[in-house]
């Protein structure tokens, strides 16, 4: 009785979303979501399953087409519950892959938002605020910086600190990442500039799993510019702050080792505002 009882609340919960979400859900964005939030307990009163982690409505109301404007609630790292698990499905299909599966708002997720968040204009920001809902709504198309780079290349915005790789002329995954900060260094002997110089490259040296190097540990290397590589690390902030290499979260290290062959194009570009303003449209 109480498995039936839970699998009739996750169900409401799911029909509630998909008449308030500013974008369009299917069966499976609530296929392992938890039973909803009982009434009176701390969470979002305009939708089920959405826990304490959840702030206070956004000051714009955020509305789809075919639906009413409503206040969707401040998604934090830690909430958790279907709305949570819908965003997660929303941003993998747009190409930002947000990580293990799990109706939870953890760091992999939280380096989703950001790619999605910089690459739609917006100021990479922990939450899932007003902007961030109206541009899940209708994102941003993803506009190459070497439109004729070959159809399965890298592409490396280290303004915006975006990599993208495209597969079949296609965004296949985009992500945050953290590169030269431009600094003097000097550890363990080895002394530089910090820079990640721009370019036309090509892959050439792929490491798999975890490598140590007087400059630290790296998850899935894949090397284009003689020792300078984009990996896995398990600090990539939201600003520059590597040695020179392209830092990336570890949960996109090995989907990218694993779609770059050597020889694959890598392109390093520094585009001006102009290049980088993002265009909607709606989906």
């Amino acid at each position: 009785m109480r498995k039936t009882i839970s699998c009739l609340l996750t169900a409401n919960a799911a029909l509630l979303l998909a008449a308030v979400l500013p974008f369009r859900l299917s069966p499976g964005d609530v296929a392992q979501s938890r039973p909803p939030v009982p009434a009176g307990s701390a969470g979002s009163p305009e939708v089920p399953g959405a826990p304490g982690a959840l702030a206070a409505p956004p000051g714009r109301p955020v509305s789809g087409r075919g639906r009413a404007a409503v206040s969707l609630p401040v998604l934090r790292p830690g909430a958790e519950g279907t709305i949570v698990l819908a965003v997660r499905r929303r941003l993998s299909r747009l190409g930002f892959d947000e990580g293990p599966p799990g109706p939870t708002y953890g760091p992999a997720m939280r380096a989703a938002v950001w790619a999605f968040q910089k690459a739609n204009g917006l100021p990479p920001v922990n939450e899932v605020d007003g902007p961030t809902w109206r541009a899940l709504a209708h994102p941003a198309r993803i506009r190459p910086l070497v439109p004729s780079g070959g159809p399965t290349r890298v592409e490396i915005d280290l303004r915006r600190q975006l990599l993208t790789v495209w597969r079949n002329d296609r965004p296949e995954l985009v992500t945050h990442i953290s590169t030269g900060n431009g600094e003097h260094y000097c550890e363990k002997g080895h002394c530089g500039v910090a820079v990640t110089p721009t370019g036309d490259f090509r892959a050439w040296l792929r490491t798999p799993g975890w490598t140590s190097g007087p400059l630290g540990d790296q998850f899935y290397t894949v090397y284009f510019n003689g020792e300078i590589g984009f990996h896995g690390s398990e600090k990539v902030p939201r600003h520059p702050a590597s040695h020179g290499c392209i830092r990336i979260p570890l949960h996109n290290a090995r989907p990218i080792y694993d779609m770059i062959r050597p020889g694959d194009p890598v392109y390093v570009r520094r585009p001006g505002p102009a290049d980088e303003r993002p265009k909607s449209h709606r989906t």
